[in-house]
């Protein structure tokens, strides 16, 4: 949910499946040899033998001339994008991307049109690879593996980086930070740092807990998804399945009961009661409405029914709902339950951050964000302050108000910040950094909004906490020890 559709900057381009296309494209493959002369490039042996071996194609327009540029397909199916720049610095940045899409395969269109997004860390100097993840749906440890997979790939095809940082923007803040924890424990390991941007960092047990709440506020108010005359399912599933429900009629449905896309004037009164209910309860931005019920339909959808073989991972017993015309009512009547424990153990095992984090990890998080709301953060430091690693984490707040992009300017000081904490060993503060964005500023001029004294409130203070739920992190390095031997633990790749 964390990207609007996109027009692909070579849709035609698509490397054959196994990756073993070959870019012959008029117009575009002067660029690639003139830069391939100057740049490492894939050792003839793995491109010849390798089955997901990069394919050198052209660089989107805002790369033109600074960089080289190859796609590929690893052997688990998952497309990626690769970029080295002309002047290379001989250190690389690892992307994981923001969703989870819901396709079944592996989207060959992803990971190009993030090289794109994200081009400002090669325009810095630094290599980019990104992976369109293996397939569609949730799974956060499948998704860094697939992140880890193609850093080895890049090692083989290319050469070791001098440093090695994961970047992760939405959830994929979650899946950059499940990188941390799984592949950069050891101090030796592969990655130097970590940089996470409007993260999902409350972990997936305890951070759709509001999309929970909007899914049951919702069907208290307007009684449409389902309808009474539809066949009932318990709402925690998201869609009953097999149902046929597209994002249009989910849309048509929020319309009906909100006006939430007409003028306030051309509401019904009890439109516009039933809207400002909904929104006073779950503290949701009204320009993020939709997408959040979208995530808790379909995404629900294919957590419980694909992920979780139809098992609930969620619950709203104990909440106490509050901010309506009619708390009473509400809480009498909105639709309760309570988790399958093995659910959420696998959920948990899954997705949640333990805090066991060894490494520099710098976070930068809009205050502002409609989707992944700011309290996340408060989550992160807590599960890395239950785990006494928080002396490993820096975190920056701006004041902006979106949650897909933040300034250019911001991005490429983060990463000059985590690269100097890196190689310096000293570690910045938030006013160090802010104070640094002026000069990155100078050439991008997108701005620079940070507020170096904002301390986000606990995350309770943003979603209603479960009996339980205060005490961080919500799986600790212990637990999932002990989970790890169970036969099938967690999702499947």
């Amino acid at each position: 949910m964390e990207m609007p559709p996109r027009t692909p900057w070579f849709s035609r381009l698509r490397p054959l499946p196994g990756g073993r296309g070959r870019a012959a494209v008029a117009g575009g493959i002067g660029v690639v040899v003139a830069a391939a002369l100057a740049l490492p490039t894939p050792t003839a042996t793995a491109a010849v033998e390798a089955a997901d071996a990069p394919v050198a194609v052209p660089c989107p327009a805002n790369l033109v001339d600074k960089a080289t540029c190859y796609t590929g397909r690893s052997t688990d199916g998952a497309y990626y994008a690769i970029a080295v720049p002309r002047t290379w610095n001989g250190s690389l940045v690892m992307h994981a991307h923001g969703g989870p899409d819901l396709g079944a395969e592996s989207d060959p269109e992803r990971s190009v049109g993030d090289l794109e997004r994200w081009s400002v860390m090669v325009d810095q100097g630094y290599a980019w690879a990104g992976s369109s993840y293996r397939r569609g749906g949730y799974g956060t440890r499948m998704a860094a593996a697939d992140v880890e997979s193609l850093r080895r790939l890049f090692v083989r095809e290319f050469r070791e980086p001098k440093r090695t940082y994961v970047h992760g923007q939405s959830w994929g803040g979650n899946v950059a930070a499940k990188v941390v924890e799984v592949y950069g424990a050891d101090r030796h390991g592969p990655y130097d740092g970590a940089l996470l941007t409007n993260g999902v960092l409350g972990g997936g047990s305890r951070g759709y807990d509001y999309r929970v709440d909007l899914r049951v506020v919702y069907q208290y108010y307007c009684r449409n998804h389902p309808r009474p005359t539809e066949v009932q399912y318990p709402l925690w599933q998201g869609l009953r399945e097999g149902s046929t429900m597209t994002t249009a009629g989910l849309r048509a449905r929020l319309q009906e009961c909100t006006g939430f896309s007409s003028p306030p004037a051309e509401r019904t009164a009890l439109q516009q009661r039933n809207l400002d209910d909904i929104l006073a309860v779950t503290k949701i931005p009204e320009r993020t409405l939709e997408s959040h019920l979208r995530f808790a339909t379909f995404t629900f959808r294919d957590i419980v029914h694909t992920r979780l073989n139809g098992r609930n991972p969620f619950s709203d017993e104990g909440v106490v709902y509050s901010g309506s015309h009619d708390d009473a009512a509400l809480n009498a009547g909105v639709q309760r339950f309570s988790a399958d424990p093995t659910a959420v153990r696998d959920l948990s095992y899954d997705s949640d951050p333990t805090g066991k984090v060894s490494l520099p990890v710098l976070t930068l998080h809009a205050i502002d964000d409609p989707t992944a709301f700011v309290e996340h953060e408060a989550a992160y430091r807590a599960s890395l302050r239950g785990a006494k690693r928080d002396e490993h984490l820096v975190q920056t707040f701006t004041d902006e108000h979106e949650h897909s992009g933040l300034s250019t300017a911001e991005y490429a000081n983060s990463l000059a910040a985590l690269d100097r904490w890196v190689r310096g060993g000293k570690k910045p503060t938030p006013a160090s950094i802010a104070a640094s964005c002026p000069a990155f500023d100078a050439t991008y001029g997108t701005g620079c909004f940070y507020e170096p004294a904002f301390v986000p409130g606990p995350y309770a203070s943003r979603v209603e906490s479960r009996p339980g739920g205060l005490a961080w992190p919500a799986l600790t390095a212990k637990q999932e020890r002990e989970w790890s031997r169970v036969p099938g633990v967690g999702i499947a790749p």
